[in-house]
């Protein structure tokens, strides 16, 4: 595939810093290129999602048995592709030859499911192609997915300077240890771990009151909403509820930005009703699967 199709700006006028545009509404971030509207993680996914008015791009790296950044999410290539096995057992040149496409469904009017990119297939890019394509204006938010992380991070850095890129990026994972070993780098511009966030704002619902909000500069996400269980311990067993945490409340975001430029993102924002939740609590950006379905509503606001 060709990485022409990308609409590129005077790269002497775009020299920045990742930061976010002071919009009255939250930007939208399209999760791996929107997995709703494209095969993720894939060129044709980002440009769709630039077309359809996202403002970043989030992207999931993992890296091959012989250390090259690839995009792709799942822990088995069967989930996306038409080959099993984890990308990290496999060389580049082994997934250059795999479709990311093959099990994206389409519906028609009628219910019908078809399989539109198994005949055009879209491989799997490197994350240097993407950092190629992609305008250099554009945000990109770079989640590390793979264990053990250190192999992943070390190509990832390589990559970042390569392509002197790490004023674009942010990285992000789930994995304490990721963010650990990427603020190594002195250029690195790294997420809170999502567990210091999610404890900071357990201890706010718990304990009504503001005693560690994070360090200005700091960027944290987690989701708008999320379902958890609440383990209660009693003398002669325990109990289990399952409850819709609401993460962000005025207070919440309050508390965030206590001590200056901190930015919220919102994860899992996948309606008219959530966006307008997160715009009315001043979330700085959402990340969506649909940036389609999102343009719609950001412009009509």
């Amino acid at each position: 595939m060709t990485l022409g199709f990308f609409k590129f700006f005077n790269a002497a006028s775009l020299c920045m810093l990742i930061t976010l545009p002071a919009l009255a509404d939250p930007m939208i971030i399209a999760h791996r290129g929107g997995t709703g509207d494209t095969p993720e993680n894939t060129l044709l996914a980002f440009r769709t999602a630039l077309d359809n008015g996202a403002d970043a791009l989030w992207m999931t790296v993992q890296v091959t048995s012989d250390r090259v950044p690839v995009l792709y999410r799942p822990g088995d290539l069967g989930a996306l592709t038409e080959a099993h096995g984890r990308i990290d057992d496999l060389t580049l040149s082994d997934i250059e030859t795999l479709n990311a496409g093959y099990s994206f469904e389409a519906k028609d009017a009628s219910g019908q499911v078809s399989y539109p990119y198994r005949g055009k297939p879209l491989r799997i890019p490197t994350l240097h192609q993407a950092l190629q394509a992609v305008p250099a204006n554009v945000p990109i938010m770079l989640d590390m997915k793979q264990t053990p992380p250190a192999p992943l991070v070390t190509a990832v850095a390589r990559v970042l300077d390569e392509s002197n890129a790490w004023s674009r990026v942010r990285l992000y994972s789930t994995d304490a240890v990721a963010i650990q070993l990427m603020k190594a780098y002195p250029k690195a511009q790294v997420f809170e771990t999502r567990d210091a966030t999610r404890d900071r704002l357990v201890d706010l619902s718990l304990g009504g009151t503001c005693d560690n909000p994070p360090p200005a500069g700091s960027w944290v996400g987690i989701e708008l909403h999320r379902q958890v269980e609440v383990i209660e311990r009693f003398t002669l067993g325990t109990g289990v509820s399952k409850v819709d945490a609401k993460w962000w409340t005025p207070a919440a975001v309050k508390c965030f930005k206590t001590n200056g430029d901190v930015k919220i993102v919102a994860f899992g924002v996948d309606s008219a009703e959530a966006y307008a939740t997160a715009s009315k609590l001043g979330i700085d950006a959402v990340m969506t699967d649909s940036p389609r379905s999102m343009r719609g509503e950001k412009q009509s606001r």
